[in-house]
């Protein structure tokens, strides 16, 4: 089983950027596809992004591309993602997730992810 703590959240003034970590214990994360999600407050969690195995394919929410990007170091079994360019409407509690590698499904979908972080705050002021 493979544990996550994700790190890097707090306040930022729009306009600005933020790199969040995701650290895992337990397994090698080079044996997961990783996966960003965020949830608002009152509304459903969505999709953020994701990223394979080995790192080189990574897929993103429409609305997020080009501001946000995603990485992993499975060296340091860490999974990172650089949100810039932040607006208001980025605020939310940001989960990192991962399913192992051989499993089907859209990337998307949080369905497919069995282990998950505790989240870390993300708060965007205008």
């Amino acid at each position: 089983q493979v544990q996550l703590v994700e790190s890097g959240g707090g306040l930022v003034q729009a306009g600005g950027s933020l790199r969040l970590s995701c650290a895992a214990s337990g397994r090698t994360i080079s044996n997961y596809d990783m996966g960003w999600f965020r949830q608002a407050p009152g509304k459903e969690r969505e999709f953020v992004a994701a990223v394979n195995w080995s790192g080189v394919s990574t897929y993103f929410a429409d609305s997020l591309k080009g501001r946000f990007t995603i990485s992993r170091d499975n060296a340091k079994n860490t999974v990172y993602l650089q949100m810039n360019s932040l607006k208001p409407e980025d605020t939310a509690v940001y989960y990192c997730a991962a399913k192992p590698y051989y499993s089907s499904g859209y990337y998307y979908s949080d369905s497919m992810y069995p282990y998950w972080g505790q989240g870390t705050q993300v708060t965007v002021s205008s």
